[in-house]
């Protein structure tokens, strides 16, 4: 699984910035005071199942990037095709690669691919599962939030913290400190809501003449079920996010981006043999 979420700034908006176990968690559930142990090993499953079961896909994404102080005060507002692809590896395992087919950009048929918009996101389908799970328990401070024994139908709110050392970093699905928290469907056991921040986010990692340009960085992240091929998979409905560089009313540089899917279609290639006498139809 690829590192979580990167997110890129078209040329644009840099000029525009230069400007200015499944039994006990039932069981536990059906008492209305669930285990954090029990809610992460359900949660590495549904993981673990996602990441050998789901196929390669494609949907609709609408986005709006911005930026702001910038040249411009209108939006990017992109159409794309969102492609989730499952890669095969040399060492017999799949990759899942996300890649977009930008269609129109501010309603216009786009002339290129390399999008010179403020913004764009990537990793989430990747590894936004995975940021509250068992394998990432010696990367993250967990915790559950009390569940409220009047109302045990509420969903179970799961807190993390990045918890870094230098023996476990490599391993870590984030590599900067964050916090956020997730939201847990109690029937289904499925993440439906994510947010994660990161206070000192490296926008750009400068060089030997120019340090380090630092920033707070914000996603969040709604989940919808979705069929795809006989199954039903948690997918993305809606994704933003928001960076703030600086400090100070004045003195902020803020990227914003937010999209919506929708649509999702399992990617299929079909094929048929013809006997030599008949011609294709067309």
């Amino acid at each position: 699984m690829a590192t979580l979420l990167r997110w890129t700034i078209g040329p644009a908006a840099l000029a525009a910035a230069a400007l200015a176990g499944f039994a006990p968690a039932w069981a536990a559930q059906q008492a209305g005071k669930p285990a954090l142990q029990d809610i992460l090993q359900r949660l590495e499953a549904n993981l673990h199942h996602y990441d050998a079961a789901v196929p390669s896909l494609f949907c609709d994404e609408h986005a709006t990037s911005s930026v702001w102080p910038g040249a411009s005060s209108e939006d990017t507002i992109t159409d794309s095709v969102f492609r989730l692809r499952r890669t095969p590896e040399a060492n017999h395992t799949t990759t899942l690669v996300e890649s977009r087919e930008i269609r129109t950009v501010n309603g216009k048929p786009a002339t290129s691919q390399k999008l010179d918009g403020p913004a764009l996101l990537y990793g989430v389908f990747e590894g936004g599962l995975a940021v509250v799970s068992l394998s990432q328990s010696a990367c993250m401070h967990y915790e559950l939030q009390p569940v409220s024994r009047k109302k045990p139908a509420q969903p179970y709110v799961v807190r993390f913290a990045t918890a870094l050392t230098p023996q476990d970093s490599s391993r870590c699905i984030l590599q900067e400190p964050s916090k956020g928290r997730v939201v847990v469907d109690p029937v289904s056991m499925q993440i439906t809501h994510l947010e994660l921040m990161t206070p000192h986010h490296v926008i750009d990692a400068g060089d030997e003449w120019s340090p380090p340009v630092l920033g707070k960085r914000v996603i969040t992240v709604d989940y919808a079920p979705v069929p795809l091929g006989g199954e039903t998979f948690w997918m993305p409905a809606t994704i933003t996010l928001q960076v703030t560089r600086g400090s100070g009313t004045f003195h902020s540089t803020v990227w914003s981006f937010q999209a919506t899917y929708r649509d999702y279609h399992k990617m299929e290639v079909t094929s048929r043999i013809l006997p030599g006498s008949e011609t294709p139809v067309r």
